[in-house]
C-alpha cells in the first residue's frame, strides 16, 4: 500500500475537540485542501508572543516546503520552535433563521511540527521549485534559478506532514426545529467561488512578448467541495 493514501493518525495535538463530526482522516483529502491552496498561515511564537504570517508553500508527498527571507524573524523563529501551518477554502456562508447558527462551508487542513531548515544547495533548489511550481506551474522551467547570493539570503524549510488535520463543513443550515416551523426568514447557502483573471502585462515588459499559455489559459481554480 502507498504510504501516502495511509489515514491521517490524530494525536492528542490534532484530534478535534468539538465538531468531531468534520473531521477527515482520509490523507487524500489532506493532499487535496493543500493542493488546491495558493496561500497558507505561518503560525510561530516571535519573541513570547505568537505571530501568524500569510505565505506561499509547496507539497512535495509528505513535505510541506515554506521559504523565506534568511533576516525575517518568523523564518528565525519557525527554525527553532514547533510551528503550525493552515490552509482554508472557504466555499459558502451558511445563512440561518438565527444568528447562533450561521456558519461557513470550508476544507481546512491545520499542519503541525518542528520544520527542518534545509542547508544543502540542491535540497533548498528543489525545495524552492516546489514552491514556484505550486505557486506559478510551469515558472519554473521559464526563468532564471536562484544564484549563490540568492540563495544564501534565502531560507527554505521542510515540515513533515504526519501530524495534520482536517476539518470540512458543508450543506445548509442547522436550524432550530421552532425556528425553521416559525417561518419568514430566508435561509440557504451563498456560495464563494474563486477565479483566474486577465493576466496584466508588466509596465516594463518588452514589446512582442505574450504570457505563456501556462499563464492566459491556467487552468481554473479546481474545486474539493
Amino acid at each position: 500500500m502507498d504510504d501516502q493514501r495511509l489515514p491521517l493518525s490524530p494525536t492528542p495535538r490534532s484530534t478535534l475537540t468539538r465538531d468531531r463530526s468534520k473531521a477527515v482522516l482520509d490523507r487524500a483529502v489532506l493532499d487535496a485542501v493543500l493542493d488546491v491552496g495558493v496561500l497558507c498561515h505561518l503560525g510561530v511564537v516571535l519573541e513570547g508572543s505568537p505571530v501568524v504570517i500569510p505565505t506561499v508553500y509547496g507539497r512535495d508527498g509528505d513535505t510541506l516546503y515554506l521559504h523565506g527571507s534568511t533576516g525575517a524573524g518568523n523564518l528565525r523563529a519557525a527554525m527553532r520552535e514547533e510551528v503550525s501551518v493552515a490552509v482554508t477554502h472557504v466555499h459558502g456562508v451558511v445563512y440561518a433563521r438565527s444568528a447562533f447558527h450561521f456558519s461557513m462551508n470550508y476544507h481546512s487542513a491545520v499542519v503541525r511540527g518542528r520544520p527542518t531548515e534545509l542547508t544543502d544547495p540542491a535540497d533548498r533548489l528543489h525545495g524552492l521549485r516546489v514552491i514556484t511550481e505550486h505557486t506559478a506551474p510551469g515558472a519554473w522551467a521559464r526563468v532564471r534559478h536562484p544564484n549563490r547570493k540568492e540563495l544564501a539570503a534565502t531560507a527554505v524549510l521542510a515540515l513533515d506532514l504526519t501530524e495534520a488535520s482536517v476539518k470540512v463543513r458543508a450543506g445548509g443550515p442547522n436550524d432550530e426545529p421552532e425556528d425553521i416551523a416559525a417561518g419568514g426568514v430566508w435561509a440557504g447557502v451563498l456560495p464563494l467561488r474563486q477565479e483566474w483573471g486577465t493576466p496584466i502585462d508588466s509596465a516594463d515588459l518588452d514589446p512582442g512578448i505574450a504570457a505563456p499559455s501556462e499563464v492566459a489559459q491556467r487552468t481554473p481554480l479546481s474545486r474539493i467541495d
